[in-house]
């Protein structure tokens, strides 16, 4: 071993301490990129295998009905590889031993063989047999939460006729890998379904033997998707489509995709934070070893190393404590990332989703790590190349005294001698008090970005559950029905309050921009369904006019007094001219809302309505669900709040381990801030802090003056961190923004108030630990070391 190695391993136990405090740090950050990393390589990884494997289609359409022999026409579009057309439906299902109505959407298979796209994946059991027409295959989700396996049963009302059904298998599809129900916004599994059923049987059921009313298409390689979806919506446009669709809006994609960005953006933003705080340790430490070693500098120069070789031997210790960060970080990410791509694997439905760690990311994250500490070590390895041997084995020079600027203002009667301690300390390093200023707000702004997600899921539930909808129970009808269909479902038991609504789809346009999104026909004294902003101010339904999702207005480039057209997608196609009254700031989705009975006739109909929101007398559910189950009208039933208590029992659950992962690395950064910091400032301070000891100052009161500079930086540095937490909340809400759910920016005070309580927790216990140190001093040692 050459002499600067030995020199090394001598330097690494004396500031074992410090150098913990920066692997720990860099441990988190490493860790954190290793499992968000591994997670978006394993979904898209999954997505991609699943897609592949089972043929998701590119293109998809639904229809009133057209006959077979539309098919050739169809596979003739140019750019269209294959066709596979299907019936789908919505029903209403009894499930044994659950009273909540439940709704599945009943898809086609093939009588013989395997879907030409979007096959399914049997999970267990085996394929409905040909000449079965009772027999089904169901959505793995919906089968879990009943407990349902192969032979099982279920009811069914389809075509307005009660049918039993035997479960053959429990299946998955990648046209479903998140599941949400027509009219929901969270995933219900108790409650919403899917069940594939044979074609013969399916076609039976409904009276389409030798018709469709869905259709996926698999695109050509360097196929146009636009042109194909015009191509495809002139063929289908007589028989009632509203227009085919790509992947972007295909429900499930569009979330699973959403998540996939979600893990790209954590897995950069917040080991960034970590790895730019271990740099700023990496700083602090060797700063304060050069300072302490000038003399052992100087003598390194004199008899001849070079600067390479000492600038290499400091280096290498900060490299030892980041690389072995590295390495710790890399073994919990393994450790966090296997019960991420689990917990992956309850919500997201894959045939498997395996967690990989990959040597690229290992790589890379390592690399990065290294990078992080080399750009913390360069300043304090400039300042040694740049000592000349006699002056580097000179002691050096004290800070030049002048007052503080209180004491410069008059003000220094309200400082004691202590503060004044304190304050010259930070005033005479003020980069390196900004910067470890700003270490403690990061890691209060951590835990502010942990708590938003739940904060703001919070605050959607309370806008779109509490504010905005009222009712009990949604219903959704099968065809649109006349204005009696209120005083139809009025007379359903427990029923005390009825507002029907109208929902269709439409293209907004406003010049070149368009989008297709639903629009809602409401009730302008309606009370169950309100226009909500992201404020809960209610916005009137106008008369005339309609008021537009304030993500649909920046999209169109339009606002408010402002005109826009309509294509309506259904029936006659209609194309007219609205006026936007108002834009509404909402979490989910996007919707033009219109007054149900102007909505009618802008489709050049009579009154109609697909749906309603009723509010039930809560002692006669139980009757009113058995009714709803038996309903032919009925194709589908919504309860508000069982959709919540599935949303708390799933995604705020997931949300609530990762934040308390991220509490626990924030808590890392501040505790690891504060100790460095102190144990920085009692190696300087060292002489100093001995000789008050000598003059006749407690422990305690050495303590205080020891803890108090870490103190001022903790206290400056929470409200700092609050309003940097507050502005990555903003940051990560634009950047995880998409057309289905939008996080409002939303913080509670008690978020607030927690993370500034944990920054302190945290600083109290690393503070103790120093303050342990400063009991055990040795007087003798410190005062006869040469400064």
């Amino acid at each position: 071993m050459v002499t600067l190695d030995r020199k090394l391993v001598r330097d690494l136990w004396r500031m074992r301490g410090h150098l913990t405090a920066v692997a720990v740090v860099a441990c988190c950050g490493v860790a954190v990129f290793v499992t968000m990393q591994s997670a978006y390589d394993a979904l898209v990884r999954a997505r991609a295998d699943y897609y592949d494997r089972f043929r998701f289609a590119d293109v998809f359409a639904t229809l009133t009905r057209a006959p077979v022999t539309l098919l050739p026409r169809l596979r003739a579009v140019s750019g269209v590889a294959s066709v596979d057309d299907r019936i789908v439906q919505e029903v209403t299902l009894d499930v044994p031993d659950f009273t909540d109505p439940a709704t599945a959407l009943v898809v086609s298979v093939p009588d013989e063989g395997r879907p030409l796209l979007n096959d399914v994946f049997i999970r267990s059991g085996r394929y409905p047999e040909p000449d079965a027409r009772d027999e089904v295959l169901v959505s793995e989700s919906f089968a879990h939460a009943h407990g349902l396996r192969p032979g099982g049963t279920l009811a069914a009302v389809i075509n307005g006729r009660w049918q039993s059904l035997r479960i053959a298998g429990i299946a998955n599809s990648p046209e479903f890998v998140y599941v949400i129900g027509g009219a929901g916004v969270f995933p219900d599994d108790r409650r919403y379904g899917v069940v594939w059923m044979t074609r013969t049987a399916l076609g039976s059921a409904l009276d389409m033997r030798d018709g469709f009313n869905s259709v996926a298409i698999r695109l050509a390689p360097g196929a146009d998707e636009r042109s194909v979806i015009d191509g495809v919506d002139e063929i289908l446009r007589p028989y009632g489509s509203p227009g085919a669709y790509g992947r972007d809006e295909q429900v499930s994609h569009a979330m699973l995709d959403g998540e996939i960005r979600q893990d790209r953006v954590t897995g950069i933003v917040v080991p960034a934070i970590f790895l730019a705080v271990a740099a700023f340790l990496v700083h602090n430490v060797l700063m304060r070893l050069i300072a302490l070693q000038r003399g052992q500098i100087g003598v390194l120069k004199a008899f001849g190393y070079p600067d390479g070789r000492i600038a290499a031997h400091y280096l290498k210790l900060a490299l030892a404590a980041v690389v072995a960060g590295a390495a710790a970080g890399v073994a919990l990410g393994d450790w966090f990332g296997g019960g991420l791509a689990a917990m992956y694997q309850r919500f997201f439905h894959f045939p498997t989703l395996a967690f990989e760690l990959s040597a690229r990311n290992i790589a890379l994250v390592v690399a990065i790590a290294v990078a992080a500490a080399v750009a913390g070590a360069w300043p304090a390895l400039r300042r040694a190349l740049a000592l000349p041997p006699a002056e580097a084995m000179r002691s050096e020079s004290p800070p030049t005294y002048r007052p503080l600027l209180l004491e410069r203002l008059g003000l220094a009667s309200l400082l004691t001698p202590v503060a004044r301690m304190w304050l010259r300390a930070l005033e005479r390093r003020p980069l390196r008090a900004v910067a470890a200023i700003l270490a403690v707000g990061f890691s209060c702004a951590l835990l502010v970005v942990g708590q938003f997600g739940l904060d703001a899921l919070e605050e959607t539930v309370r806008l779109q559950f509490r504010e905005a909808r009222r009712d009990d129970v949604r219903v959704a009808l099968r065809e649109a029905r006349g204005p009696s269909v209120e005083q139809d479902l009025a007379h359903l038991p427990g029923v005390t309050r009825v507002e029907a609504m109208r929902v269709t789809v439409a293209n907004v346009r406003n010049g070149p921009r368009w989008k297709r999104v639903t629009v809602m026909g409401l009730r302008r004294d309606g009370e169950l369904h309100r226009i909500v902003d992201a404020r809960g101010a209610e916005i009137p339904v106008p008369a005339n006019g309609a008021v537009l999702s304030a993500s649909l207005a920046r999209i169109l480039r339009t606002h408010a007094g402002a005109s826009v057209e309509l294509d309506f997608l259904e029936r006659r196609r209609r194309q007219v001219h609205v006026q936007v009254a108002a834009v509404v700031d909402e979490p989910i989705g996007l919707f033009v809302y219109l007054e149900r009975d102007e909505l009618s006739r802008l489709m050049g109909e009579g009154p109609g309505y697909t749906g309603a929101y009723l509010r039930v007398d809560h002692d006669r559910l139980g009757e009113l669900y058995d009714r709803l189950k038996h309903l032919p009208a009925v194709s589908g039933v919504t309860l508000r709040e069982a959709t919540i208590r599935s949303f708390l029992a799933t995604i705020a659950e997931n949300i609530r381990i990762s934040v308390t992962i991220l509490i626990a690395f924030a808590c890392t950064i501040a505790a690891g801030v504060v100790y460095n910091g102190a144990r920085i400032a009692l190696s300087e301070q060292a002489t100093t802090l001995a000789s008050l000891r000598v003059l006749g100052f407690t422990r305690g009161e050495v303590s205080a003056i020891l803890l108090g500079e870490q103190a001022v930086l903790t206290a400056i540095g929470i409200p700092a961190g609050l309003l940097i937490g507050y502005a990555l909340c903003g940051w990560l809400a634009h950047l995880l923004e998409t057309d289905l759910y939008r996080l409002p920016l939303a913080l509670e005070a008690t978020t607030y108030g927690y993370a500034g309580a944990t920054v302190v927790l945290a600083a109290v216990v690393s503070g103790l630990a120093v303050a342990w140190r400063v009991r055990h001093l040795d007087l003798v040692a410190v005062l006869k070391s040469r400064e």
